[in-house]
């Protein structure tokens, strides 16, 4: 739908649940450039849309002076399409591609409010003005997706311009498929034991559950060892691979680290630990 109506896709969920991966794959399956904005605390449209090249400039400069060649035409070009320094949003909006790019815009909610009331102007009009160049639009839309890890709220204004979907942790079945096109060196058994044990540590309530791409972490290092199915020692000892709190570690050994192997294992594990 995002695509036949040419709006934003808004994607949220938990970190590491593959949001930033379904942009990568959505520009793999249109055979289209991925463009990705990086947002952060302070982003600026500078940092966004575009900036000049002042060390590009200052040598030009220079070069005219020692050739006395200074004149007002000479000064014009300095704030031309050469020393325009072309950041992702320009890139995505004044693009030369024979197919729309994919304009990722990832963790828009570390961004501030005057960043994000920008981008809705952006997003509604799919233009830009350059005061010493002119309007640039876009000849053809970009595909756009935003990510949220929902560290803050977004303005209803931006949601408004947007189709929104969540992307939660996948379900068992889906998961081991990831982790066995991902990580094909992995055994089948170890890529089912590695995701149904990720999957109950997600029901422990800690800090920060592990997303899909502590689950391909873990079992790529698993793998790496030459390790085949889990085992309760060598869990105890690679659990830094799936979680990252302390408080997270001490969570998964208070409800028995055996006892969870036991479970991922099967019905049939589970009885032979408890005998």
């Amino acid at each position: 739908m995002a695509l036949h109506l040419r709006k934003p896709l808004l994607l949220e969920g938990e970190a590491g649940v593959g949001k930033t991966e379904l942009a990568k794959a959505l520009a793999a399956v249109l055979e289209a450039r991925l463009i990705r904005l990086q947002c952060y605390e302070g982003i600026d449209v500078a940092h966004a849309l575009y900036d000049w090249n002042y060390a590009r400039q200052m040598l030009y400069i220079r070069t005219l002076e020692a050739a006395h060649a200074a004149d007002p035409r000479s000064v014009d070009e300095l704030f031309g399409p050469d020393f325009l320094v072309r950041r992702p949003l320009l890139e995505a909006i004044d693009h030369q591609d024979e197919r729309p790019p994919v304009l990722l815009i990832d963790e828009i909610d570390r961004a501030d409010d005057e960043f994000e009331a920008f981008l809705l102007e952006l997003l509604s009009d799919f233009q830009v003005t350059v005061p010493e160049i002119g309007t640039l639009r876009a000849a053809q839309r970009p595909v756009v997706l935003l990510t949220s890890n929902r560290t803050r709220d977004l303005h209803d204004a931006l949601k408004r311009r947007c189709l929104y979907h969540w992307i939660g942790h996948p379900a068992l079945e889906r998961e081991v498929a990831i982790v066995s096109l991902r990580v094909p060196q992995a055994s089948e058994r170890l890529a089912r034991e590695a995701a149904a044990f990720v999957a109950r540590v997600r029901d422990l309530s800690l800090a920060k559950a592990p997303g899909v791409a502590e689950t391909l972490d873990w079992v790529e290092a698993l793998a790496a060892m030459g390790e085949e199915d889990l085992r309760p020692e060598l869990v105890d000892a690679t659990l830094g691979a799936i979680v990252k709190y302390h408080e997270d570690l001490d969570r998964i050994r208070a409800a028995g680290v055996p006892e969870l192997v036991a479970t991922a294992k099967g019905p049939g594990a589970a009885v032979r630990h408890a005998r």
